[in-house]
């Protein structure tokens, strides 16, 4: 199959090595060549995870159009603020049957449909998105990516969901075995693991992620107390799902600390752990924890909670400590259906545009 791999980060560089070694015919694209002089230089990255170290051969691209042509996936693990932008260079270029794919995507499914209709474009194209990255992994300098490892539980839902059948079976192409369609783009969203887990690990750790050089937050920055906030912030969430007429399973966070039936599945968190690699420097103003999993994400709950009547207490705590450390107003200026344009719209409203997707 024919993917097209987006963007400079952890998740494309561990995307392009796992596609590439199983076979796809993977074009990367990246928009600024500069960014990747170094891999061109070199013919490629190198991936290092348990099997070891090994060259991935790859070339990328600058040239949007030529990666396009004939793909039958996007693969877009891009940072959830980058989504209109990638929508705007896409649109032109997508054609009827098309699936693009965001792990994890905080509602950008919507987003990115409606920026490509704004820009013209009327293929008939999906957009799923899921609860998370499929790897853990961190780049190693720019020709290096570890992948600690990979998640064997994708649930993923689609927009609009009348095309979830084709688009499942296109994504269970790259990632065989390991996708787990849902009702629609709003459930998948509703999945997200990364607005429950890094809010209350780096807000809750603000005093040594300051003072130290380092930290590492899922290590000796995971606490009781901790841990019993993820719990309250993570039964929100489903109880939004619940008032949305989701149906189990929600994939409780506990699962990734206590069982091995979460997304990553068996000893996801002691591996986490044990790689080192996210004992790192974390600005709380500026970092993706912030900018993305609370801005958007925890904002886009909020909202969803309020829309839906259900009291989000501890979301709505959180969002409002966040405010004040990043002297921003994410409940006003974050990812919220208010800003979206769909805090008007009534169930059956929301519900149709879920199934038939914009014209």
């Amino acid at each position: 199959m024919k993917v097209v791999v987006i963007g400079g980060g952890n998740g494309s560089y561990a995307a392009v090595a796992d596609l590439v070694e199983a076979g796809h015919d993977v074009r990367w694209w990246r928009r600024d060549r500069a960014s990747f002089e170094d891999i061109l230089k070199a013919g490629g990255i190198t991936v290092t995870d348990h099997a070891g170290s090994r060259k991935i051969a790859i070339t990328p691209t600058d040239d949007l159009a030529a990666a396009l042509d004939g793909a039958a996936l996007i693969l877009a693990p891009t940072p959830a603020f980058a989504q209109e932008d990638i929508a705007a260079a896409l649109a032109p270029h997508l054609v009827d049957g098309q699936v693009i794919y965001l792990p994890p995507g905080t509602f950008g499914s919507y987003i990115m449909l409606r920026r490509i209709r704004e820009h013209g474009s009327k293929a008939d194209v999906a957009i799923a998105e899921t609860g998370t990255l499929p790897w853990l992994a961190r780049k190693q300098g720019p020709l290096e990516v570890r992948i600690t490892t990979r998640a064997s539980r994708l649930p993923t839902g689609v927009l609009p969901a009348r095309l979830t059948d084709h688009a499942i079976a296109v994504i269970g192409e790259a990632f065989p075995g390991a996708i787990e369609p849902v009702e629609d783009a709003l459930s998948g969203a509703l999945m997200n693991a990364g607005p429950i887990i890094h809010p209350p690990l780096i807000l809750m750790n603000a005093g040594p992620i300051e003072h130290f050089d380092r930290w590492d937050i899922h290590n000796e920055g995971t606490q009781p107390a901790i841990r019993r906030t993820h719990t309250a912030l993570d039964n929100e969430r489903i109880a939004v799902r619940e008032a949305l007429g989701y149906g189990a399973p929600h994939f409780p966070l506990a699962d990734h600390y206590e069982t091995s039936n979460w997304m990553y599945g068996n000893l996801a968190h002691d591996k986490l752990v044990d790689s080192g690699d996210w004992h790192e420097s974390l600005d709380l103003k500026t970092h993706r924890y912030m900018q993305e999993d609370v801005g958007l994400g925890l904002a886009f709950l909020v909202s969803v909670g309020g829309w839906a009547g259900v009291p989000t207490p501890v979301a709505a705590g959180l969002l409002a400590v966040a405010s004040a450390v990043a002297e921003t107003d994410f409940r006003n200026e974050g990812r919220t259906f208010e800003n979206l344009g769909l805090a008007g719209l009534d169930g059956v409203q929301l519900r149709e545009i879920l199934r038939e997707g914009l014209s």
